[in-house]
C-alpha cells in the first residue's frame, strides 16, 4: 500500500469507467441492469432477452454468444426449489477487463435481442 493516492484515484476512475461501459452496453441490448456501488460485476434480469433461469442462460451463452455470465441463482440457498430461487432470472457481468474486451463482448450479445 505503499503506492501514492493518484494511482488509487486512478484505478477507480478507470474501474468506474468500464462499469459504465459495460452497464450501458447491456442496457442497449435490452437487458435490465442494476448498476453496483462496490464490485467488479454488475448485475441484469435476463428476462426481457426472453430467457427465465440464469443457470440454463449461463451454460447456452457461450454457444450463443461466445461471452460467459455467473448466474446468480447459484449464490441462493440449494434447497430452494428452482421456481422460488430470487436469483433465478439474474446474472452477473464482470467489467474488469480492458474496453475492447467489453465491447466485443456487447457486440455479441447485441444478437441476443428479441
Amino acid at each position: 500500500m505503499r503506492l501514492d493516492d493518484d494511482y488509487f484515484a486512478d484505478f477507480r476512475a478507470g474501474m468506474r469507467a468500464r462499469r459504465d461501459r459495460l452497464c450501458a452496453g447491456l442496457a442497449d441490448v435490452g437487458l435490465g441492469v442494476v448498476v453496483p456501488d462496490g464490485t467488479y460485476f454488475a448485475t441484469t434480469d435476463i428476462r426481457p432477452l426472453g430467457f427465465e433461469d440464469g443457470l440454463d442462460f449461463c451454460l447456452r451463452l457461450p454457444e450463443l454468444a461466445g461471452v460467459v455470465a455467473v448466474p446468480h441463482q447459484v449464490f441462493h440457498d440449494p434447497d430452494t426449489p428452482l421456481e422460488d430461487n430470487p436469483g433465478r432470472p439474474y446474472v452477473r457481468w464482470a467489467f474488469c477487463k480492458r474496453p475492447e474486451v467489453i465491447d466485443e463482448a456487447v457486440r455479441r450479445l447485441g444478437s441476443l435481442r428479441v
